[in-house]
């Protein structure tokens, strides 16, 4: 074969597979970048999430919003008892309402629940709850 005759063509060729290997290395090379800064992003996020926990758990007024637990529902339906930091909770005869007050009181402190059940007895509803701090 001549080459000489080809010798254009043969160039072009060339610098095409080199433009697509370029092409493909600048594409992989921003895509890497691009997932380097979201997981740093997502480290970050990891990082103020667990300060921001790490606060409320430190939270010196725990006592007196677990207290708060105590007189949301009449004195006469509660069970309490607080060893330390330990409580063993007893409601009898809730409402509806007042089932929605204290669960919702209880699932927003920063409290390590141990036992949580719940029982419908007709239309009230009888919780028994035991939690850490």
């Amino acid at each position: 074969m001549n080459w000489k005759r080809y010798q254009n063509e043969i160039i072009v060729l060339v610098s095409l597979v080199i433009m697509l290997f370029a092409y493909l290395y600048k594409h992989n090379h921003t895509q890497a970048r691009v997932m380097g800064a979201t997981k740093s992003q997502h480290s970050i996020n990891e990082f103020k999430e667990a300060v921001a926990l790490k606060k409320i758990w430190a939270d010196k007024n725990i006592n007196k919003k677990i207290a708060m637990l105590k007189t949301i529902v009449p004195s006469s339906k509660v069970t309490w008892i607080k060893k330390k930091e330990k409580i063993t909770a007893s409601y009898k005869g809730l409402n509806a309402s007042e089932l929605n007050k204290l669960t919702g009181k209880i699932l927003n402190l920063p409290i390590e629940i141990s036992l949580l059940n719940i029982n419908k007895i007709g239309t009230l509803y009888n919780v028994e709850l035991k939690c850490k701090w």
